[in-house]
């Protein structure tokens, strides 16, 4: 990711956490008006949702110190919260669990959550809400590792909307990496219209990347004339490289071709773009053409290349 990109993201992830947390008041002293703070009620809610918890498990799930978990405990025991006994299995592990004023405390506060999030997301319209949670499970999968790593990309056909998101994913990378035109826009805007326009089932296809839902790459095989089929705009989000990701696209790319009975499938490219050309490479393509060009602003070596099927 360019550095200039990266400092935007950090900066607008710091200024939605001080948005988020002054719009629930995580700051101040009585979290949701009651006499709690943030991590005291959050472990009130541990404690009440799993029923019996190990200190050491609080310490390790919440990231707490452990001089200050005690403390927090010493408190509710004082105000009779929680029961605190010894782990039969370990003697040097406390076992928690909420005496019945605790689990009193735990549906108040639970319930004073709930009604506070009500009051926000009121003037909100059903679309404006299912969007709302969305967004909130997209940031979930983006920022958790554990959610990234298990999640593995699935290749799909074409749906209302994924073109759009091609021509904008591939401006986006291209002129902020290599600084081209909007001349590059109109191309590929053009190469999507011509797709959807003749589309026939048969002889062209649209194949996305996804991962967790989101979209990480796709790539299009379209007629072009001649029993020739023109192999276009192949992209790979960032996030997604390494993964072997433009390979597979490629080898579903002349699968395709070669099943739809073209005897050769063509690409046009440019030689700045090394992964892509060794991709080609490895597929078996070879090089037939090329001309230098200044289409995209920046003066370029672009390159024809075709594999017999």
């Amino acid at each position: 990711m360019p550095e200039s990109t990266d400092a935007t993201t950090i900066e607008a992830m710091r200024a939605f956490n001080r948005f988020y947390t002054d719009r629930i008041g995580i700051l101040d002293r009585a979290y949701l008006k009651a006499d709690y703070t943030l991590a005291e009620a959050r472990i009130v809610y541990e404690i009440g949702t799993r029923g019996q918890v190990l200190a050491v498990e609080l310490v390790r799930d919440l990231r707490l110190d452990p001089a200050y978990l005690s403390r927090i405990l010493k408190k509710f025991r004082e105000r009779g919260l929680v029961l605190v006994a010894q782990d039969p299995t370990d003697g040097r592990s406390q076992r928690l669990c909420l005496t019945d004023k605790g689990r009193t405390e735990f549906g108040t506060l639970a319930e004073l959550s709930r009604s506070q999030l009500r009051q926000m997301v009121a003037p909100l319209g059903k679309d404006e809400q299912a969007a709302l949670v969305a967004a909130m499970a997209t940031i979930t999968r983006l920022i958790e590792p554990q959610e990234r790593a298990d999640a593995a990309p699935i290749l799909r056909p074409h749906r209302p909307g994924d073109l759009g998101w091609m021509i904008q994913s591939q401006t986006e990378f291209y002129v902020g990496t290599f600084g081209w035109n909007g001349r590059f826009e109109a191309l590929v805007s053009r190469v999507a219209a011509d797709f959807l326009e003749r589309y026939d089932a048969r002889r062209d296809h649209c194949w996305i990347a996804e991962r967790a839902g989101i979209r990480i790459g796709s790539v299009i095989v379209m007629d072009g004339g001649n029993d020739i089929a023109k192999l276009r705009m192949l992209y790979v989000d960032g996030s997604a490289r390494g993964l072997g990701l433009g390979k597979l696209l490629v080898e579903q790319c002349v699968h395709f071709a070669r099943n739809a009975g073209y005897r050769q499938l063509t690409l046009w490219t440019n030689d700045i773009l090394h992964t892509a050309r060794h991709i080609y490479v490895a597929a078996g393509f070879r090089l037939v053409a090329e001309e230098r060009h200044t289409m995209l602003g920046p003066e370029l070596n672009g390159q024809t290349w075709t594999l017999d099927l």
